[in-house]
């Protein structure tokens, strides 16, 4: 299979990305073609549309990887295994992804045709394989039976206006989002810990108590946004 695209966004690592896409509309990516695939009418149409899925690689799993037919799965809080074909885990026989994203516009820039998409639950230089339209009659399932264990939940965030300021307006939506769904691992329920989470090139720290998220510190921001 070939390469077509590459997704840029604020997920510089794989701590903190959404578990599922969809769950962070707040956050913009660009999807930026291969130069092979930057022409135009292979875009002919895609704007009658408003969610496209996305056919990618877990690229961040080493190559080489062994298989295990069970995975454990950190929203099952990491201690009970189940069969890897039951999971989105990306350690998998072949590392393939599957997103479904919302498409915000398309672009034509320099770089040739962008997609600008929200919901995206890939990390910053993810390579795409395919793009495919969302079809509502055909996948849409609202009555599909799940796993009730690996329901996502959401934390209220307390983000002091102060670490507000030292970040660019237009990414305090998506970073607050980012941690309503709670980057932790779900076994993970220390009240005293201080975890961090990178967002673009902001390290986030932040402390977790009962239900509610505390951001305790901005590092790394860049002087002309202090």
């Amino acid at each position: 299979m070939k390469v077509i695209a590459h997704i840029e966004n604020d997920y510089t690592e794989k701590f903190g990305i959404p578990r599922q896409s969809g769950l962070n509309r707040a956050l913009l990516s660009r999807i930026v073609m291969e130069p092979e695939y930057r022409i135009p009418e292979a875009f002919r149409g895609i704007e009658a549309y408003s969610h496209l899925w996305l056919i990618w690689a877990f690229s961040a799993v080493k190559e080489g990887a062994s298989f295990s037919p069970t995975v454990r799965p950190p929203r099952l809080g990491g201690n009970t295994r189940v069969g890897v074909f039951a999971t989105r885990s990306p350690f998998r026989p072949n590392r393939l992804g599957l997103s479904c994203v919302e498409l915000i516009r398309l672009e034509q820039t320099a770089e040739g045709p962008v997609l600008i998409v929200a919901g995206a639950d890939l990390m910053n230089g993810t390579p795409i394989y395919d793009i495919k339209p969302y079809l509502p009659y055909a996948d849409a399932h609202p009555d599909a039976r799940i796993n009730e264990a690996l329901s996502h939940k959401r934390l209220d965030v307390l983000f002091p206006d102060e670490l507000k300021a030292r970040l660019p307006k237009e990414k305090i939506a998506p970073l607050t989002e980012l941690l309503a769904l709670d980057p932790r691992p779900a076994y993970q329920e220390d009240p005293e810990r201080i975890y961090g989470v990178r967002f673009g090139e902001y390290n986030i720290r932040f402390r977790v108590q009962g239900e509610l998220l505390e951001v305790c510190e901005i590092c790394g921001f860049r002087a002309e946004n202090s």
